[in-house]
C-alpha cells in the first residue's frame, strides 16, 4: 500500500481508470479475476446483455466471498478450540509436575 494513483484496467472489453492505493499488479489481478468470472457466466448463460452478465458475475463473486468467509470462521473456531485444549493439557502437565515437586520436597 502506498499513495493513491490512477490505474488503467480493462474489464469485459471496456477500459476503466481506477483510483487506488493498492499495487498496480494487485488491481490488474482483480480485473483479470473479474474478466475470468464474467467469461464463465457468459459461457453458461444465453444472455448477451452486459448488465445481466455483470450482475450474475457480481452474484457469483459475492457467493464465493460469503462461502470463504464462512470457511474462515469455521477454521478460526477450530483453531481456538484446539488452542484451548492444548493450553489446558499443558496447564495440567505443568500443574501436575509442580504438585509433585511440592510433595517430594515437603
Amino acid at each position: 500500500m502506498g499513495r493513491e494513483r490512477l490505474i488503467e484496467i480493462k474489464v469485459f472489453g471496456q477500459t476503466y481508470t481506477v483510483k487506488s492505493d493498492a499495487e498496480e499488479n494487485h488491481i490488474q489481478a482483480v480485473a483479470q479475476y473479474v474478466n475470468e468470472k464474467m467469461d464463465e457466466v457468459l459461457k453458461k448463460t444465453r444472455s448477451v446483455s452486459t448488465l445481466n452478465v455483470a450482475i450474475l458475475t457480481a452474484l457469483n463473486i459475492a457467493d464465493d466471498l460469503l462461502k470463504e468467509r464462512e470457511k474462515r470462521i469455521m477454521l478460526l473456531r477450530e483453531v481456538e478450540m484446539k488452542s484451548k485444549d492444548l493450553a489446558e493439557r499443558i496447564e495440567t502437565k505443568i500443574g501436575g509436575k509442580e504438585s509433585e515437586k511440592v510433595s517430594i520436597t515437603g
